[in-house]
């Protein structure tokens, strides 16, 4: 290596002398002027490669300079073994070790905590090999943050100690639910006590994903039995962090028996005691993946299960529809779309054979006069791995609730006057129920649908007509679909399509009312004959004609609709196909 070093220096200096001598000599400063001149005249073609080749080296100056600030902020060291195989990037909590081969391959990427021996770390070797050093820095800076806690070296190793603690706990959860009901990963996100845990790995902490919409599942084409994309759903993560009070954390598992006490896999927990918790500074937390929109009731029921406010102090609330639509449209952005501006809480979606347009009234008073109110949440305190079900449970109502009022907000765009625009106003009702109005797919009336979040796997629908509408759908028809889809336009276009198919195979029942009225008007009894009055129906006779109490399988012939004195008689020779009716009065028939 030194000869070779010695000569490509003889080299340079042999060049460099003909460079003096070549340009050593006096010339005319009128030829320098014209040489000059020349040069500055001359327009040469842009050499993109180079331009290029410039930004490619900006960019390594830029990813330097933020590992140079990186270690700078967060006060890590780095050495070399004396061999130079072995890389170390040290703090006073942990250190990450780098092993390479000889020829400067990596070999391996091993991880080790205060009083741990060393255990490699796969994902920080797969972005080392792909050279994602934008990660790795994330990972290192994630290693950091875990022991952004109060007190000395001594403390931060017992509040590490409670979060393995914690974390053996939820992993054992996990496990026990997926024993006892066999769930694969969809259903344990759905209805796991812990929903589907991810390991800490490197500086990624213990992820906890609870929750994934129908529509979720589709667009990823993720199968029940696949491998669900960490980033799908709602997913929290698991850490500690210090507080301004003193909590009481365990700092060994909890967890009794390796047997569930019931079919849901619910453990058994051990007595708390002195001996396995210990007073500390510091509280665990579930951290959202992004600031989550809450309801002020979700907040104050989440509180109620750890008896730890959410909030140290209170928090300034806004709309709760408006922190939802915020919020999804910071998706959309993320998406890689540009989100359209908030126009007046008007959205609109383009189905295959339907525009509709929604309305979002947040506004609308729900309770003492005032909106429904929220917070977005980024955090939730506990102290106890029993607690994690409950917030759970609180977390994918939520996320429910949002899914649904968040379908409506598209970035489509529309024009208002396009024709057959369907128009829908959304307005909440409670903290777990809205309402979504309409026009009647037949007459011109207006009805609504009432769902209700009942818990992340269960809505209720109700749909409210006029008692002379024509049949739309059954609720438990809207029920299904909104299980099925999660979303408001879908439900919506199934609701009109079911109502076009009914009025296609059926003859509405307000069709016959209106034949009636129209043929009591142009043919009224004589003015002498007695008043009649109308026979009462129920539930399985909705028009009140005798006879017709038994199931509607066998024809009916000369049916009075008035019982009493017969002025209008229906036929219908096949009435559960609904296919042929004749309606007599006064000797005139009409066929339907």
């Amino acid at each position: 290596n030194k000869a070779v070093s010695e000569k490509i220096l003889s080299r340079m200096t042999a060049l460099l002398e003909k460079l003096h001598a070549k340009h050593n000599a006096a010339r005319p400063w009128q030829e320098t002027s014209k040489v000059v001149r020349q040069a500055m005249e001359k327009r040469g073609v842009m050499n993109a490669a180079g331009h290029q080749l410039l930004l490619n080296c900006l960019e390594t100056l830029q990813r330097a300079l933020k590992g140079d600030l990186l270690f700078c902020s967060c006060r890590l060291g780095s050495h070399l073994s004396p061999s130079g195989t072995e890389c170390y990037i040290t703090s006073d909590m942990f250190y990450v070790e780098v092993q390479l081969d000889s020829s400067g391959q990596l070999v391996d990427v091993k991880v080790a905590h205060q009083g741990e021996n060393p255990t490699s770390c796969l994902e920080l070797i797969q972005h080392l090999r792909e050279k994602n050093f934008e990660e790795f820095s994330k990972h290192l800076k994630g290693l950091v943050d875990l022991y952004k806690l109060p007190g000395d070296n001594k403390l931060k190793t017992k509040m590490y100690i409670a979060l393995q603690s914690l974390e053996l706990d939820l992993t054992k959860m996990m496990h026990m639910f997926r024993l006892t009901t066999n769930a694969n990963a969809v259903e344990t996100i759905l209805h796991g006590s812990v929903g589907l845990l991810t390991a800490r790995s490197g500086g990624h902490l213990v992820s906890l994903q609870c929750y994934v919409s129908p529509y979720d599942i589709f667009e990823e084409g993720t199968g029940p039995e696949n491998t669900v994309p960490r980033s799908l759903g709602v997913s929290v993560s698991v850490t500690i962090e210090g507080t301004s009070s003193v909590y009481k954390l365990p700092i060994a598992p909890l967890i009794t028996g390796s047997h569930p006490v019931d079919n849901k896999g619910t453990p058994s927990f051990s007595t708390v005691t002195n001996s396995n918790c210990v007073d500390l500074p510091a509280c665990f937390f579930l951290k959202t993946n992004r600031p989550m929109p809450f309801s002020l009731s979700s907040v104050q029921r989440m509180g109620n299960a750890t008896s730890i406010p959410v909030f140290e102090t209170s928090p300034s609330l806004s709309p709760l529809y408006q922190l939802i639509v915020q919020s999804q449209l910071q998706l959309l952005e993320e998406g890689g779309s540009p989100s359209p501006p908030l126009n007046n809480m008007h959205f609109y979606s383009v189905l295959p054979d339907q525009q509709h347009c929604y309305y979002l009234n947040g506004d609308a008073p729900v309770q003492d006069g005032r909106s429904l109110q929220g917070v977005l949440v980024n955090k939730i305190p506990f102290r106890h791995p029993a607690q994690v079900p409950l917030l759970l449970d609180i977390i994918r109502h939520q996320a429910a609730y949002n899914t649904l009022i968040g379908s409506c907000v598209k970035r489509t765009s529309v024009k208002e006057d396009s024709a057959g625009l369907l128009q829908f106003e959304v307005c909440p009702l409670t903290d777990s129920s809205f309402s979504v109005s309409f026009q009647h797919p037949v007459n011109e009336s207006l009805v609504c649908v009432v769902m209700e979040v009942i818990d992340s796997r269960q809505v209720s629908c109700k749909l409210y007509k006029g008692l002379s509408d024509a049949l739309i759908c059954t609720d438990d028809f809207i029920t299904k679909v909104v299980q099925r889809c999660m979303s408001i336009p879908v439900t919506m276009r199934a609701i009109r399509r079911k109502a076009e198919t009914i009025q296609a195979d059926t003859p509405a029942l307000s069709l016959i009312a209106q034949t009636v009225e129209i043929m009591v008007k142009n043919n009224l009894p004589p003015s002498g004959s007695p008043t009649f009055t109308m026979g009462t129906g129920d539930g399985t006779n909705p028009m009140g004609l005798p006879g017709l109490h038994h199931s509607r399988t066998e024809p009916v012939w000369n049916t009075p609709l008035w019982s009493q004195h017969g002025i209008f008689t229906v036929s219908c020779p096949v009435p559960a196909a609904a296919s042929q009716c004749w309606a007599t009065s006064h000797g005139s028939t009409l066929e339907l």
